[in-house]
């Protein structure tokens, strides 16, 4: 099995996981929405502050799609992956 088909099984677990969250909230959109903004927000702010802290992250479809789809969490994992 290559990277590519690990990367996309992952990311089709990761959706999975998260639809089943969203599923069993109260207010599901809004709850979907808000996940997905803080960790746009996230993103961008760690790409446009991150050379400061000498985490610069990179605005790819990997980054922008996990960041939309697992929140501000997505962000803290990759910054921290950065540092190590």
């Amino acid at each position: 099995m290559d990277s590519e088909a690990i990367a996309l099984l992952a990311g089709i677990a990761a959706a999975g996981a998260m639809l089943l969250f969203y599923r069993r909230r109260k207010r599901r959109l809004l709850s979907a929405l808000y996940g997905a903004a803080t960790g746009m927000g996230a993103l961008l702010l760690v790409n446009f502050f991150g050379s400061y802290i000498g985490a610069e992250i990179p605005l790819n479809a990997f980054n922008v799609f996990g960041s939309a789809l697992l929140g501000a969490p997505f962000v803290v994992l990759i910054t921290v992956l950065r540092f190590l």
